[in-house]
C-alpha cells in the first residue's frame, strides 16, 4: 500500500489516506457492534491494524503530521462540554455533585502520582503529570454509549454532570501540574516559570469568554446556519492556534468559551450544529490515535502501564463510593457511579500528546504509550462496565446485556407519540429538573430545525394553494346560483 501511495502526488496520496482512515474505522465498527461493543473501541482497533505495528498502510511521516487532528477534536469536545454549565442547571445540582466530582477525580489522580513516584521511583514532574491526565473522564465514549442505548433517569443526569465538571477538574490540575512541569524539563522551576503558564492559562480562559460573547453579537438571528458554522469553527481554531503557541492546553478555554456563549444566548441549534459536523473528525481521531500506539513499547511500559490502568479504576470507584456516602446518595448512584467513569481516551490522549512535549523525549514518550495503551483497554472494558451500570442502575433494560446495538434502533421504530408521551413523563419524574437527559441526547444527535431554502420554498405556496381554493369555492357558488336561477 505504501509503495502505491508514495507513486501519488502529496494532495492525491492525503486524501487517499483520510479515504482509507474512515472507511476503516466504519468497516471496524460494523465488527465491534456485531460483538456489542461501542464504537469508540472499533476506532482505535481500526488505528492499530491500518497502523505501523500491523498491516503498515499509513507512512508514518503522515501520522506525524496528524497531530492537529487531535487539537482539532479536543476543541469541539471541550466546546460541546461546556454547553453543560448553565448556570440555572449549576445552582440547582447543589453541592452533592461538585463533592462526588472532586473525589473521584482527585482520587485517582493522588493515587496514581503517589504510586508512580514511590513504587517506581519516578521524577515528580512525570508521576504529577500522569496523575493529572489519571482523573479525565471520556466524555465522548460515556455520551456514545448512553447515547447509544437511549438510557435515562437520575442515574444518567447525574452521570452527565459529573463527567462534564470531571474534566473542568482535569483542565485545572493538568494547566497547574503543566506549569510545574515546564519549567523543571527547562531545567528548573522558578517562580516565574510557575507563574507564567497560570497567568497564560488565565488570559486563555478570559479569551475564551470573549469570544463566547462575541460570538453571540455575531450570530444575529437573520445569520445562515452556513455562516454560523464557519464563525464558530474559526475561533475554536484561533483559541487553538494561540494556546499552542504560548505552550498551554486549549480545552480550558474552549470550554469557557461554550459555557459563555450557551449562558448569553440559550442557543442550542449551534451545539447540535457542531454536533453534526463532528463525527468524522472524531472518528479520524481516534483512528489516528490507534495509529500511535507503539505495540512493540508495551514491552518497556510494563508494569507501570498495569499499574496505572488498575490504581486508576480503584481511585475512580473508591473516591465515588466515599463521596456519595457523605453526601448521602441513593444507593444505586453509590454502587454503580465508579463503573461508568472508567472510560478514558479523547481528553486523556490529547493531554499526553501536550505532556510529551513538556518532558524529556525518553519519559514523553513512556508517558504516551502508558496512556495510549491504557485507552485501549479502558475503551475496550469502560464503556462495557459503563453499560452495565446503566443497565443494574435501571436506567436501560436489561435485554440490552444480550442484544448487540440494540436501543437506538429499536426506539427509532415507535411511533413519535407515544416517544413523545414518555418523554414526558420521564422529565416530570427526573430529579434533575427541566435539563432532563433526554434533552441532552437529542441535542447531540437531532438536526438542526432551522428552515433552508426547500423548507422556505415550501412555505412559500401555502398561502396560494388557500387563496386558488377560495377561488374554486366561489366558481362553484357562482355555478350553484346560476343553475338554481
Amino acid at each position: 500500500m505504501q509503495n502505491f501511495l508514495a507513486q501519488l502526488s502529496e494532495g492525491t496520496e492525503i486524501l487517499i489516506i483520510l479515504s482509507i482512515i474512515l472507511f476503516a474505522g466504519f468497516i471496524m465498527t460494523r465488527l465491534t457492534n456485531t460483538l456489542n461493543l461501542p464504537k469508540v473501541s472499533g476506532y482505535i482497533l481500526a488505528g492499530i491494524l491500518i497502523g505501523p505495528c500491523c498491516l503498515n498502510y499509513i507512512p508514518e511521516d503522515v501520522i506525524e503530521h496528524m497531530g492537529f487532528i487531535s487539537d482539532l477534536a479536543l476543541a469541539f469536545i471541550a466546546f460541546g462540554v461546556g454547553k453543560f454549565f448553565k448556570k440555572e442547571v449549576l445552582f440547582r445540582t447543589g453541592k452533592k455533585i461538585i463533592i462526588i466530582t472532586l473525589f473521584e477525580a482527585l482520587a485517582a489522580g493522588i493515587l496514581v502520582t503517589l504510586f508512580v513516584k514511590l513504587v517506581f521511583g519516578l521524577e515528580w514532574e512525570f508521576s504529577l503529570l500522569l496523575g493529572a491526565i489519571a482523573t479525565a473522564t471520556a466524555p465522548a465514549s460515556t455520551m456514545m454509549t448512553i447515547n447509544q442505548y437511549k438510557a435515562k433517569g437520575e442515574f444518567v443526569d447525574v452521570l452527565l454532570q459529573i463527567v462534564a465538571l470531571d474534566d473542568v477538574v482535569c483542565l485545572l490540575a493538568f494547566s497547574v501540574v503543566s506549569a510545574v512541569a515546564s519549567g523543571k524539563a527547562s531545567g528548573g522551576a522558578s517562580i516565574n516559570d510557575i507563574v507564567t503558564p497560570l497567568v497564560y492559562n488565565l488570559l486563555a480562559i478570559l479569551f475564551g469568554f470573549f469570544c463566547g460573547y462575541f460570538l453571540s453579537r455575531l450570530l444575529i438571528p437573520t445569520r445562515s446556519k452556513d455562516n454560523r458554522l464557519i464563525l464558530v469553527i474559526a475561533m475554536l481554531l484561533g483559541i487553538s492556534g494561540i494556546c499552542a503557541a504560548v505552550n498551554i492546553s486549549p480545552l480550558l478555554s474552549c470550554m469557557v468559551f461554550g459555557a459563555a456563549y450557551i449562558n448569553l444566548t440559550e442557543d442550542k441549534k449551534l451545539f447540535r450544529q457542531i454536533n453534526n459536523f463532528t463525527p468524522p473528525i472524531m472518528s479520524i481521531f481516534f483512528i489516528v490515535s490507534g495509529m500511535n500506539l507503539d505495540l512493540h513499547a508495551l514491552k518497556t511500559v510494563g508494569i507501570i502501564g498495569i499499574s496505572y490502568f488498575a490504581v486508576r479504576i480503584v481511585g475512580k470507584y473508591g473516591g465515588t463510593y466515599i463521596s456519595c456516602l457523605l453526601t448521602k446518595t441513593s444507593p444505586d448512584i453509590r454502587n454503580y457511579m465508579g463503573l461508568a467513569l472508567i472510560p478514558q481516551a479523547g481528553v486523556a490522549i490529547g493531554l499526553a500528546f501536550l505532556g510529551q512535549r513538556m518532558l524529556p523525549k525518553e519519559t514523553g514518550n513512556l508517558m504516551l504509550t502508558i496512556i495510549l495503551s491504557s485507552s485501549v483497554l479502558y475503551e475496550m472494558i469502560g464503556p462495557i462496565c459503563a453499560k452495565l451500570a446503566l443497565v443494574f442502575s435501571g436506567c436501560i433494560p436489561s435485554e440490552h446485556l444480550l442484544k448487540p446495538d440494540s436501543g437506538l434502533e429499536e426506539r427509532s421504530e415507535k411511533p413519535e407519540k407515544e416517544t413523545d408521551e414518555k418523554e414526558v413523563q420521564d422529565v416530570v419524574k427526573s430529579n434533575a429538573g427541566e435539563e432532563s437527559f433526554i434533552e441532552i441526547v437529542e441535542e447531540m444527535n437531532a438536526g438542526v430545525d432551522e428552515r433552508d431554502d426547500e423548507d422556505i420554498e415550501k412555505v412559500i405556496p401555502v398561502p396560494e394553494e388557500k387563496e386558488k381554493d377560495k377561488e374554486k369555492k366561489k366558481k362553484k357558488h357562482r355555478k350553484m346560483e346560476r343553475k338554481g336561477t
